[in-house]
């Protein structure tokens, strides 16, 4: 992995591969090793740039709070950083779709496409954010595990977790090994995002949805409904996987970009 100095935080990344830049953000609480699958096959076609995100993984930076702008004005950074000054395809997994909605909002001349995997658009209710909140503060008192252990379940779908349990497992020790003030700073932050619906139909870059069949988190019906409300937008139901859809069903998944790139 490479490195790059912002101004409070230093950034690791993953950067393989030729041709337009593809951009992909990890998930919560998790790292750019979820998108394996894809930095080994979509590389032969595309200039594949997988970070991971302040205080995620190996980069530094996080803070009580970090917010999904901060993380999208991060990303702009990166991209300042590398040189890259042509739009990109911005590709976001859950809390990563936060941040594509706010790299949207803070960077739109820097987006070409979108893809947007397991999310959602709508902000937290006060039930869910006062969950966050609490739930930040045990993290920090009593480590990263009970995220995990929390969240591992709602994950994958019921066949991955039967016949695929090295995935599992690997998930499980990135989302355990995670740094208790990033997890922390996250919750916060994911706790304080804006409500996107009403934007939804300003958002006119082609976008690619996608959304696994079992997913329990963004349920197929609710993210074809921000398909529907896109004015430029694909919905694709990938069949038998989860919330982890892209580590879940590479094949499938990568079908799809490589369908809505080309």
């Amino acid at each position: 992995m490479k490195t790059v100095k912002l101004h409070d935080a230093t950034l690791s990344f993953t950067d393989v591969g030729t041709g337009p830049v593809l951009l992909l953000v990890h998930g919560f609480p998790l790292d750019h090793s979820m998108w394996q699958p894809q930095l080994e096959s979509l590389s032969d076609t595309y200039r594949i740039i997988a970070p991971d995100l302040r205080g995620f993984g190996a980069s530094g930076g996080a803070t009580e709070t970090i917010t999904m702008e901060q993380f999208a004005d991060d990303m702009a950074a990166l991209l300042d950083a590398l040189g890259i000054n042509e739009p990109i395809t911005f590709c976001g997994l859950s809390m990563g779709g936060y941040v594509a909605w706010q790299f949207w909002r803070r960077h739109a001349a820097r987006l070409s496409r979108l893809i947007l995997c397991d999310t959602r658009a709508i902000a937290d209710s006060e039930e869910v954010a006062r969950g966050r909140a609490m739930m930040a503060e045990r993290v920090l008192s009593e480590g990263s595990s009970i995220v995990a252990e929390a969240m591992l379940p709602k994950l994958f779908a019921e066949a991955t977790a039967r016949d695929d349990s090295n995935t599992v497992e690997a998930t499980h020790r990135v989302m355990a090994a995670t740094a208790p003030a990033a997890v922390a700073g996250a919750l916060r932050g994911m706790a304080l995002r804006p409500d996107m619906t009403k934007e939804l139909p300003n958002i006119d870059v082609p976008t690619l949805v996608i959304c696994g069949e079992h997913d329990v988190i963004s349920p197929p019906d609710e993210m074809r409904s921000i398909a529907d409300k896109l004015p430029n937008a694909t919905f694709v139901e990938i069949a038998g996987s989860g919330h982890m859809s892209p580590l879940e069903a590479p094949a499938a998944v990568n079908a799809a970009i490589r369908d809505f790139l080309a």
